[in-house]
């Protein structure tokens, strides 16, 4: 047998429109464009816009956000031509099934567990921080923290975590959701899509009232800036690298903003459940990053307008506080602004977690039908046609994940996973087009083949950027994955 054979794309078509026995087509374009936007601006809008300012780009991030949107152009174009073609669940790992055969497909799979399941459970912890801090830190350490986290008081007193109770009540709660309805988690999706979306566009108009000229002069970080030191004398940033001034620092920019963009790809997981598939998920693919790309680019002009681009340098200011910080200090009178900030953060992060719980479990379901999963991972609910037990198998793993391990071992291995998906999918569009030229594509990817090996090499680029350990262990992951794969998945494929 073959490692890559093909699923046959008649076949997978006819699996999308099985006379009203699969998932619901309650979606239209509006839903999917609110799903893109939910999955999209979480926190990274407020933490990255200042990083990429203080390290490398000063008030040019607004130019770092054009170039990181053209490099997620490239993968959305392609993206939008496979969910119109293919209007399946399973987003990369179906178009890879049709184009790169069974092997790659599992692999894309396997890979895409660590950009939604594991970016569920990492954000969800967060969520439980922010909360937290909402409350005025009003929730006992030992149950907002997982029992390998550890702090001592002012009172000198030793608190261990026991579990992260909060962020295992915002994913059940987003789970029961999920189980009620996609139309249902829609709505929701949508309501809190328009309470941060509106947070961000009040900080918009009201700092474009605080905005000093001064801090966009010179727009560009000089060759000749001295580093920055800290009170003890350390270097904390040095602008002496290409990356790190000029139009390269508007690169470097780039690579830090680019993963404020991940997400939109989400939206091509609910191709199945969408009523007019053909049209729509164009439409939701590269609507939602033409909205969020503007909204990034009036963000960060305010946020460097109002506070110098220096001030982001110090990791206190730079990272997520950097929004409050900059509220707090130039903008008199707008304290309540601040609050209304980390509720959009919050915001922000329950979107964040429904869309990615939802593509976890709209991939998890295609794959079951393939029979690389076990077939409860197919099995919908009698009522709400939704597939529930992916769904609570998905919270139990999710769920010890975020109530018992610290958000800092997951790294960037969302990233890789999202960047993966995005290589093959970008390759997977040229390798269709030259071996079946002739299907049917109601969207096409323009400029084939530079569009789709400029996003493959973009996203190559970014993954070889990353640190050495996320590496190791998203290909031990990956290794395992195979191990998986060769045990069960292989002879207990339909293609059998």
């Amino acid at each position: 047998m073959s490692l890559f054979r093909k699923k046959d794309l008649a076949a997978m078509l006819a699996q999308a429109e099985d006379g009203g026995k699969g998932l619901k087509r309650t979606l239209g374009a509006g839903n999917l464009i609110a799903l893109g936007v939910g999955a999209i601006i979480g926190a990274g809008l407020f933490v990255r816009t200042a990083a990429a300012a203080g390290q490398a780009a000063g008030p040019a991030v607004t130019l770092s956000f054009i170039v990181a949107a053209v490099g997620c152009a490239f993968a959305g174009l392609c993206y939008a031509e496979f969910a119109a073609m293919i209007p399946i669940s399973g987003s990369a790992y179906a178009y890879s099934y049709v184009t790169m055969g069974e092997t790659v497909a599992w692999i894309i799979g396997w890979a895409l567990i660590m950009e939604y399941a594991l970016g569920a459970a990492t954000v969800s912890i967060a969520w439980s921080e922010y909360l937290n801090k909402l409350l005025g830190g009003s929730i006992p350490y030992e149950w907002s923290h997982s029992p390998f986290e550890s702090v001592t008081d002012t009172a000198g007193i030793l608190h261990h975590g026991i579990m992260n109770a909060p962020a295992l009540i915002i994913l059940l709660l987003l789970t029961l959701l999920l189980i009620k309805g996609t139309q249902e988690s829609a709505i929701v999706n949508a309501i809190i899509v328009f309470i941060k979306v509106a947070i961000v566009i009040i900080f918009i108009i009201i700092g474009w009232q605080f905005i000093r000229p001064e801090n966009h002069t010179p727009y560009l970080i000089p060759a000749n800036q001295p580093p920055v030191l800290d009170s003890a004398g350390k270097v904390i940033a040095d602008y002496s690298g290409a990356f790190k001034h000029g139009w390269g620092g508007v690169l470097g920019g780039a690579a830090i903003v680019f993963f404020a963009f991940i997400g939109f790809d989400a939206v091509s997981t609910a191709a199945q459940e969408a009523k007019n598939p053909k049209r729509d998920m164009p439409i939701g693919i590269l609507g939602s990053l033409v909205v969020c790309t503007i909204l990034y680019i009036l963000f960060g002009h305010v946020l460097t307008g109002v506070a110098p681009w220096t001030d982001f340098v110090d990791p206190l200011k730079g990272r997520e506080a950097s929004v409050a910080y900059a509220i707090s200090t130039y903008m008199t009178g707008y304290g309540w602004l601040a609050t209304a900030v980390t509720v959009a953060i919050l915001a922000g992060f329950s979107s964040v977690i429904l869309v990615m719980l939802m593509g976890q479990s709209r991939v998890f379901y295609s794959m079951a039908n393939d029979g690389l999963l076990p077939k409860a991972f197919s099995d919908l609910h009698p009522k709400y046609r939704t597939p529930y037990k992916s769904n609570w198998i998905l919270f139990v793993f999710v769920g010890a994940f975020a109530a018992f391990v610290p958000g800092s071992v997951a790294g960037d291995l969302t990233s890789f996973g999202t960047l993966f998906a995005f290589v093959l999918v970008s390759l997977g569009v040229w390798i269709l087009r030259r071996k079946s030229p002739e299907m049917e594509r109601p969207f096409k990817t323009p400029l084939v083949p530079l569009v789709p090996i400029l996003g493959a090499i973009i996203c190559l680029a970014m993954i070889f950027a990353l640190d050495v350990q996320t590496l190791k262990v998203a290909f031990a992951w990956m290794a395992l994955g195979l191990v998986v794969y060769f045990v069960y998945s292989r002879k207990h494929s339909k293609l059998n």
